[in-house]
């Protein structure tokens, strides 16, 4: 018996091809495919943008708190736990100077937007007109133990090698009966001098300081010998135009600015004060900075990344500590 074979007629030969109708069809598809493909490779980028603004902006967070955390925890720190100073720099307040970061009563000092220390303007690391700004006196984390005192000659040999100090650095000398602070007038090998006339009103580091006699003092064997750390920390214009948080040091007698976080575009800081009914009050409103015994710092910092957050607008976060003063609390 035969059979009969069903040959489809929507098969085609092979010389037929697409007609105008399947080709727009395929093409549409095709658009709409790609089209979905792009918007996810967008989406994925945008992701990625905010994740690392976002990791961006939690790290400063994170670096700043730290950076005036640690200042603000060691202001007025002299080494040895004393807080008996004699100050012996011609700048400072025992010879009529008034020069903010050789007034050590003054470890701690705010200001609400009017720091006269620190020019406000528009050029790279001027500080921003009407922002708040904080001075701390300290320490650094490097010292030095004494081998001996020369007082008649007024020179401190160190019981190790002097790698980071330098002429006119000031220097915080204490043992367990006070603290003095000076500004180097020599340095040669293991050496440190505190002649006067070199920065200093006086060679005589005693007990009360005193600029018009010389007042006496020999630092015995172990006696700690440290390069005072000085910060003023303010909200500045950065080289991009754009806003960053900033600390005017004094680095080998001279006082230099250093960009520190970028993006930081607010600080706001209140003050406990001992005394007062209100737990934290506004710089213009502490009485005595004698009494300060904490800070609260407010950070308000901004991405880099323009175009990172919703909208194609920068990501925008804000963070809140408050630190003790280590040594004026009991």
């Amino acid at each position: 018996m035969a059979r009969r074979v069903l040959v489809s007629s929507s098969r085609r030969g092979d010389g037929q091809g697409f007609t105008l109708v399947e080709l727009l069809v395929a093409l549409l598809i095709g658009l709409i495919v790609m089209a979905g493909f792009g918007s996810v490779y967008l989406a994925g980028q945008h992701v990625s943008r905010t994740s690392r603004a976002l990791s961006e902006v939690q790290e400063s967070l994170r670096i700043g708190s730290e950076l005036l955390a640690r200042d603000i925890r060691h202001a007025g720190a002299t080494g040895c736990g004393n807080q008996r100073i004699a100050n012996a720099l011609a700048v400072g307040p025992a010879n009529g100077g008034a020069i903010w970061w050789s007034d050590w009563r003054r470890a701690i000092h705010g200001f609400d937007g009017d720091d006269p220390d620190i020019p406000a303007g528009k050029a790279t690391g001027d500080r921003v007109a009407g922002k708040p700004s904080l001075q701390v006196l300290g320490i650094k984390g490097v010292s030095y133990s004494v081998a001996w005192h020369d007082d008649a000659q007024a020179k401190f040999t160190l019981r190790e090698s002097i790698d980071d100090l330098s002429v006119g650095d000031v220097l915080v000398v204490c043992d367990y009966d006070h603290a003095a602070i000076f500004r180097s007038s020599s340095i040669s090998g293991r050496t440190v001098g505190h002649a006067k006339g070199d920065g200093n009103c006086s060679a005589g580091l005693g007990y009360p300081a005193s600029c018009e006699s010389l007042n006496r003092y020999v630092f015995g064997p172990n006696a700690m010998l440290t390069p005072a750390y000085v910060a003023d920390w303010y909200v500045g214009t950065n080289p991009d135009k754009g806003l960053s948080l900033y600390r005017l040091g004094l680095e080998g007698g001279v006082l230099k600015r250093h960009e520190m976080v970028r993006g930081v575009t607010d600080m706001q800081l209140a003050y406990h004060q001992d005394g007062l009914a209100s737990p934290f009050v506004r710089a213009s409103e502490v009485a005595d900075w004698e009494k300060v015994t904490a800070v609260r710092v407010t950070f308000t910092l901004q991405s880099t990344d323009q175009r990172a957050g919703v909208d194609n607008a920068p990501i925008s976060r804000q963070s809140s500590m408050t630190t003790v003063l280590r040594h004026r609390v009991p």
